[in-house]
């Protein structure tokens, strides 16, 4: 066994002495967060829990393997075990959901002082008319899946579909999230598009309006603003933005409810990069947008509205070119 080295020895002790003393300075720090509460600074400290981030995000799993029986599940689902399957599903996320909206509607009564509205039983009220509206969800979404299928070359089945892309995913969360939006169920919509949007980069509101047979094609930098509609059988490829005029910050109060965004009509292609803003601005039917327009005002059905064909430039880059060799070869 080799001889202890006296100098390296004293540095370890000097080491530990050193992060003893860093270690000594975290209760000062706890005492100056403690302080900070409520000089500015948020904060929810509380008896009473708020919803749960990863719950909900638990929920949207659940979902999936409600509405997508046996895609979403590493074992096998058949017609011997389907209504097993089902009603393991469904008890499981009626509990986590009930427990979750009673969560939010108590976070809300309690912070701004609402009246009472028996918020357990409502959350179990609100997720059970949630549920009743799952069957209904499952067949809007199936024409989303066709929609997929049959608006891209590239996929070679609906299985596909369902399993890997972005677009679906995500409008099958909006669609969740819009029922809750609907039922005034608060936070719980939010967080759940914005996971979404977090995974996929498609940012869809949960209070926009969206018809059947929607399809959004590869996806990223989608951005779909709250008081949205779009009519059915619309495709948006990446990039697309369905947004707001931006306004000075002494009206956004006063606009808060209003109508701000886009309305668009059934059969509308809107192409990569194209920007289409304002409460006012209607897609009329059939149109299509080609890619990188910037639109403030309405369209016209049955109407193509493309960029001018920019004038391209090609310069040869003579120094790249190989020399003559000689005898002219």
């Amino acid at each position: 066994m080799a001889a202890v080295n006296p100098q390296e020895l004293e540095q370890c002790k000097l080491e530990v002495a050193a992060g003893q003393s860093f270690r000594e300075e975290i209760p000062d720090i706890v005492r100056q967060l403690v302080d900070s509460c409520g000089e500015g600074c948020f904060e929810h400290i509380s008896p009473e829990p708020i919803p749960s981030r990863e719950m909900v995000i638990d929920l949207i799993h659940r979902a999936c393997r409600l509405l997508y029986p046996g895609y979403f599940i590493a074992g096998r689902v058949d017609l011997v075990n389907l209504g097993y399957y089902l009603g393991q599903e469904a008890v499981g996320f009626f509990e986590v959901l009930a427990q979750q909206i009673t969560l939010a509607l108590r976070h809300e009564c309690l912070r701004y002082g609402l009246p009472c509205t028996h918020c357990q039983e409502r959350g179990q009220a609100e997720a059970i008319r949630l549920m009743r509206r799952l069957p209904s969800l499952r067949a809007v979404l199936a024409t989303d899946v066709h929609a997929a299928y049959e608006g891209d070359p590239a996929a070679k089945s609906h299985d596909e579909v369902i399993y890997s892309y972005p677009g679906l995913f995500a409008v099958t969360v909006y669609r969740l999230a819009h029922e809750l939006w609907e039922q005034q169920v608060p936070l719980l919509p939010r967080i759940m598009t914005e996971y979404a949007h977090s995974l996929t980069g498609i940012d869809i509101h949960p209070g926009a309006r969206i018809g059947g047979s929607f399809f959004i094609d590869h996806g990223t930098a989608v951005v779909i603003g709250e008081t949205t509609e779009i009519g059915e059988r619309v495709r948006l490829y990446q990039g697309v933005t369905l947004g707001a005029l931006s306004l000075p910050k002494n009206e956004v109060e006063a606009l808060r409810t209003k109508k701000r965004h886009p309305t668009v009509e059934d059969d509308v292609i809107i192409y990569a990069g194209a920007t289409i803003l304002g409460g006012k601005t209607v897609i009329g039917a059939r149109a299509v947008i080609g890619g990188n327009v910037w639109l403030t005002e309405s369209v016209p059905p049955d109407t193509k509205v493309f960029l001018k064909k920019p004038e391209l430039v090609y310069k040869s880059d003579r120094s790249r070119q190989r020399p003559a060799t000689a005898g002219g070869r």
